[in-house]
């Protein structure tokens, strides 16, 4: 969670390559999977990172998932250095990320900083690949979930304005990870995207204190502030008192993303961290969906603890109700959808919105069967 993050994902964005950020947190048997699947050519890492006190041997990491057995195809590791801390090395492939870098180009050899300040922007095609962020594999292979590049632009823009109520000069902050499609399309790609204030958080919201995110607030003048449940629950744990002893009156907007939301920390967030002054919009989306499918609209929504409120412009959900059909002799799914005001099932969406997911990387079938054709003929 450092600015050379975001630097790498833009540079790839405009020079037409596909990134693949994996987070700093997995091992290296999960990285290794995700560079087989991709068949990446580089890795960009860190050669530590930090959270709290602690440093993370991140390029060990690295090291580690391309020892492993079996041939790869990582030709080159940049390793920016984060702490200066000592590292391994292994030479040929891997290249320090600075202005001395040295980088074959063609025949000969060039170092980074005796290159032209601008790169000429590649042309794309709409729906050429911009990233694949693979899904945590919890329930089998992890996905490569494959998003497209105008759609996605569109819609992260889109919903990052009207979602937050950004305001030309607002300073906007998502304590979310990069490795995660939040980080993705809240702190890179939907601010930038509209020109806006991007603010990135490294290390914990506990340390050094758990005043953390508030006196980032104070120091900064943060005027919109976007964080999952999980994270709010923990501080209100800490009592009220590490908020209030900073001044968070430059606030305008409070986010959640993530999780639901109990109606008891919506409250203290609002209550307390926002001093009933700001809106809350709790937004609901996945990986999948690119950007906000259900969301509250700061300043125009009305507000309900807990309730994640509306589906976003031109979204339509439904209900979906599991059947079992035998006629053939074995169990088939089946959907019939479901209305009313109080009924459960699976949640769906009945139309295309523009940064839908367009595949799983290698795998259109899985796609198909996973996202598609057990619901598609009842849409």
């Amino acid at each position: 969670m450092v600015p050379e993050t975001a630097f790498a994902m833009l540079a790839c964005a405009r020079i037409g390559a596909v990134h693949s950020v994996v987070f700093a947190g997995f091992s290296a048997d999960s990285l290794r999977a995700r560079v087989d699947d991709a068949a990446a050519k580089m890795v960009m890492t860190s050669d530590f990172g930090l959270r709290g006190p602690k440093s993370i041997p991140l390029k060990k990491i690295v090291d580690d998932a391309l020892a492993q057995e079996g041939d790869h195809s990582v030709s080159t590791v940049l390793v920016f250095k984060r702490t200066g801390e000592e590292c391994a090395w292994v030479e040929g492939r891997d290249v320090w990320l600075d202005g001395q870098a040295q980088f074959k180009g063609g025949d000969s050899e060039f170092a980074a900083d005796t290159q032209r300040p601008v790169c000429p922007c590649e042309p794309t095609d709409a729906e050429d690949t911009l990233f694949l962020l693979y899904t945590s594999g919890s329930t089998g292979k992890p996905k490569g979930i494959q998003h497209s590049i105008a759609g996605y632009m569109l819609f992260t823009n889109m919903t990052f304005e009207k979602t937050f109520n950004y305001q030309e000069g607002d300073l906007y902050a998502c304590v979310a990870d990069v490795g995660w499609i939040t980080g993705h399309s809240y702190i890179v790609y939907g601010p930038l995207g509209r020109g806006a204030n991007t603010f990135m958080f490294e290390s914990l919201p506990t340390y050094p204190d758990y005043g953390r995110y508030w006196d980032m607030v104070q120091r900064h003048k943060i005027n919109i502030f976007y964080t999952a449940p999980t994270a709010i629950r923990a501080l209100m744990k800490m009592g009220d008192d590490p908020v209030t002893r900073y001044d968070r009156s430059s606030l305008k907007t409070l986010g959640t993303v993530g999780e639901p939301i109990n109606p008891e920390a919506w409250n203290w967030y609002y209550n307390i961290v926002g001093d009933k002054k700001c809106d809350i919009v709790d937004t609901y989306w996945q990986t999948e969906t690119g950007g906000h499918m259900v969301t509250g609209l700061s300043g125009t929504t009305p507000m309900k603890p807990g309730s994640a409120s509306f589906p976003f412009f031109g979204i339509e959900l439904c209900v979906m109700e599991p059947t079992v059909d035998d006629a053939a002799g074995g169990t088939k799914a089946a959907i019939k959808l479901k209305e009313g005001n109080d009924v459960s099932g699976i949640l769906g969406v009945k139309t295309h919105w523009p940064s839908i997911v367009r595949t799983v990387y290698g795998d259109h079938n899985r796609f198909m069967n996973t996202y598609l054709t057990p619901y598609g003929p009842l849409l």
